[in-house]
This record gives C-alpha cells, sequence and structure tokens, in this order.
C-alpha cells in the first residue's frame, strides 16, 4: 500500500510538473497577484511564465467581466487549472468611499484608456506617434517649407509660413517630417526606407497654384526651410500589443538603434530588418541571438567562428513594408547592431 502511494504521489507531481512545463509556469511562481499602477502586461507575465510570450495561451477570460482581456489596476490575477490544464484569470474589484469592494463575478465598467500597456509605452510614444519609415521618392518628391515669416529660416508653432510642392486638394493638415536616416539591409544591400522623423504640423490656410500657405500648428522643436509635409496618419494610438510568436520563420537582423547608437540594452528602441512583407505583425516577440566571436584555435590552429548566443528578447511594435521596430525587453549581456532577431 506504502508503494501505491509513493507511485501515485510521484506520478501525480510528475503530471503537474508537466502541466508547468507545457504552459511554461514559472518556477516559483506565484498562485495570484495584484496589478498596480505601473505594471506592464509584460511585468505580469514574467511574474508567472517563463516565456512571457505565452500569455495568451492560457489566458482565460471571463465572459461575466467587461472587456475581459484589459487588465486594470487593483485586478487581482488568480492561477486555476480547468479540465487540468493551467489557466491565468482576472478578478476586477472598484474602490468605495468605505474601502475595496471585491465585484467577481460582476460586472465593472472602465474606460479603455485606464487599462496597463504591454509594454511601457514612454519609451516607444515618440515611435509611434513622431516617426515612420518611408519611400525614399516619397519624401524628395513630397511638399516642403518655403520660407517663413519675415523670412525667417526657423518656424515655431502660431507662425505663419509658406510651403511648395503637389498638394493633395482634399487635405488641409500635414504633418512636418525631416529626414533622418537611411536603412540598408546589411545581406542584401537592399534600401529598406527612410527614417522620417516628425517634428510638427500645419494646416493649409490657402494654396496659390504650387505655394501654400500654412499656419503651423504644432512643433516639437524648430521646424525648419526644407522640412517636407507628409499626410497625415489616420492611425490610431495603440497601447495594447499582445505577444506572440511569428506565424512563420523569422530571420532577421538588427540594423540600427535609436540615436544613432551601435550598443543595446533594455528597452532601447531598434530597427530590424524585417517587416509586413515577411508576415512580421505588431506584438510579434523575437529572441536576440548575440553573434558568435571569432577566436583562434590554439590548438588546431586557423580561426573559429563561435555559435550565436541567446541573449534577450524584444517586442516589435511598430511595421513598415520592409522593415519594423522593436522595444528590447531583455537584454541578458550588452548587445549590438548585427545581432540577429530570430523566433523566440
Amino acid at each position: 500500500m506504502k508503494k501505491i502511494m509513493i507511485g501515485f504521489v510521484a506520478a501525480t507531481l510528475f503530471s503537474m510538473a508537466a502541466m508547468a512545463e507545457d504552459a511554461r509556469l514559472r518556477v516559483g511562481h506565484p498562485d495570484e497577484y495584484t496589478v498596480k499602477k505601473g505594471d506592464t502586461l509584460w511585468d505580469i507575465s514574467s511574474t508567472f511564465l517563463s516565456k512571457p510570450w505565452k500569455w495568451p495561451e492560457i489566458w482565460h477570460a471571463n465572459p461575466q467581466i467587461e472587456n475581459p482581456h484589459l487588465i486594470y489596476p487593483g485586478d487581482l490575477i488568480r492561477l486555476i487549472y480547468v479540465d487540468g490544464q493551467p489557466r491565468l484569470v482576472s478578478e476586477r474589484t472598484v474602490k468605495f468611499s468605505g474601502g475595496d469592494q471585491k465585484l467577481s463575478p460582476s460586472i465593472r465598467v472602465q474606460q479603455n484608456s485606464e487599462a496597463i500597456a504591454t509594454i511601457p509605452l514612454d519609451r516607444i510614444n515618440s515611435f509611434l506617434s513622431q516617426s515612420k519609415v518611408v519611400d525614399r521618392k516619397e519624401l524628395e518628391t513630397a511638399p516642403y517649407l518655403l520660407a517663413g515669416p519675415q523670412k525667417r529660416i526657423v518656424m515655431g508653432a502660431g507662425d505663419l509660413a509658406y510651403a511648395r510642392g503637389k498638394f493633395n486638394t482634399d487635405l488641409t493638415n500635414y504633418g512636418v517630417y525631416r529626414k533622418a536616416e537611411a536603412f540598408i539591409d546589411p545581406d542584401t544591400k537592399e534600401l529598406l526606407g527612410v527614417q522620417a522623423t516628425g517634428v510638427g504640423s500645419v494646416s493649409i490656410k490657402a494654396l496659390d497654384g504650387d505655394v501654400a500657405t500654412v499656419d503651423v500648428t504644432r512643433a516639437n522643436e524648430e521646424i525648419r526651410i526644407g522640412d517636407r509635409l507628409l499626410p497625415g496618419e489616420d492611425r490610431p494610438m495603440q497601447s495594447i500589443f499582445y505577444p506572440s510568436a511569428p506565424d512563420n520563420d523569422i530571420k532577421g537582423t538588427i540594423i540600427a538603434v535609436e540615436s544613432g547608437v551601435t550598443m543595446v540594452g533594455k528597452f532601447n528602441v531598434v530597427m530590424v530588418n524585417k517587416g509586413e512583407r515577411d508576415q512580421l505583425k505588431e506584438g510579434n516577440v523575437l529572441a536576440i541571438y548575440k553573434k558568435g566571436e571569432t577566436v583562434v584555435d590554439r590548438v588546431s590552429g586557423g580561426k573559429v567562428v563561435l555559435p550565436d548566443e541567446r541573449a534577450g528578447l524584444l517586442i516589435i511594435f511598430r511595421t513598415f513594408t520592409k522593415m519594423s521596430y522593436g522595444l528590447v525587453l531583455e537584454a541578458d549581456r550588452q548587445l549590438a547592431v548585427g545581432d540577429k532577431a530570430l523566433n523566440p
């Protein structure tokens, strides 16, 4: 009987370990966690899972909660088992003058804007709203700022200015962009696009032939003669990125880092030479592999290239046709331009 009991306990423990492995639960994970202001979905996922991008696979939506896929400060995240499989669920709370009262499984009305973000948005806001990658020809043929008030070469918000080019008569508002870095694929040498950095916006006041009188409605920095005008994007700011592995095999490379530096660390924005044409999507997670060093073989002679080593993770938050922007979420060591970005 004792042997049977020991065997049963061992089998149970093995079964639980197998389930944890399948769900990729982190060793020492808690059974529950209360969401705090400032948390991100990635932080919470990392609390429970060894592979945070697997969060959607074990998330169990509560149909009695409005917007069950959104998580708010004060929510209680609990680990439960459904049909023997681990699942994460949320319970809502609401604050009254008399204290916190749990409403599970009642409905709690919340504004979507109060939901926690997947990743720290302050790290990527400028790349979501003020930066995009365009075709070189598109930028070079776009209308440009011709002159400022009293022939000034710089302009600011509230100034009246003049622009020249081929304008779309159906558009009245344009973003003001400045040419930045051109991105070249390190392997194929293909031009992937040119980064256009947003410096402000203008509104068309009058149009005389190819010369427009414009009001400068916004300026993030000094607007200069020669800056280009591109149509504003009808693209809502996204805060919720659901982590996922790419649908196909991605073999990318980090080709640039924000601010033009070459070394990469946690929460740096990086540019990857894969985009929409490669079926890369916003929310896709990629593993970063440190390029293997070349060493001298002191026994057999010659040089040997060591294997690439996994050294971090990034999440794609903005895609373009030929390339993408990503945010480094984990970095086990210092990374660099030229490191690989592959399926996690």
